[in-house]
């Protein structure tokens, strides 16, 4: 990879799948990438849960917060390679640029009771974990 990737994580509420997307991305791809992540209705948190699993593998993302599209630097968004929405039953955002446009349908762990939100959020990590490492082998 000559120049970083541009990745942008869309969902709903940008306080849970969104959230370990970008925390993810950044330590699988490190300098390869510039990723972020937003939602079309931002909940104003992350969830605490979002923030331990990745704790779990040692990432970072107490200080993130849940976001809008909007807040995101124009200069981010002209570059963007990739937009990928991880929404299932929620309507998905939509952003018109030319980037390429992937859709991960990622349960939502934070619709999950609170006993199994642990597992939810784990799974839900491991998932985007799984197609995180494909797309790198994909373009690199």
């Amino acid at each position: 990879m000559s120049k970083p990737v541009h990745i942008l994580f869309l969902c709903v509420a940008n306080s849970a799948r969104s959230q370990l997307a970008e925390g993810l991305a950044k330590s699988i791809f490190k300098k390869g990438a510039v990723v972020e992540s937003a939602g079309s209705a931002p909940s104003g948190v992350v969830q605490p849960w979002a923030i331990k699993v990745l704790q779990e593998e040692r990432i970072d993302i107490a200080s993130n917060h849940s976001k809008a599209i909007s807040e995101l630097q124009p200069e981010f968004l002209a570059k963007l390679d990739f937009v990928i929405t991880l929404c299932v039953d929620e309507i998905c955002p939509v952003l018109s640029v030319p980037a390429v446009r992937l859709h991960w349908p990622i349960n939502d762990p934070a619709a999950a009771s609170e006993e199994g939100k642990p597992q939810a959020f784990r799974a839900a990590r491991e998932e985007i974990r799984s197609r995180l490492l494909k797309l790198k082998d994909e373009i690199l």
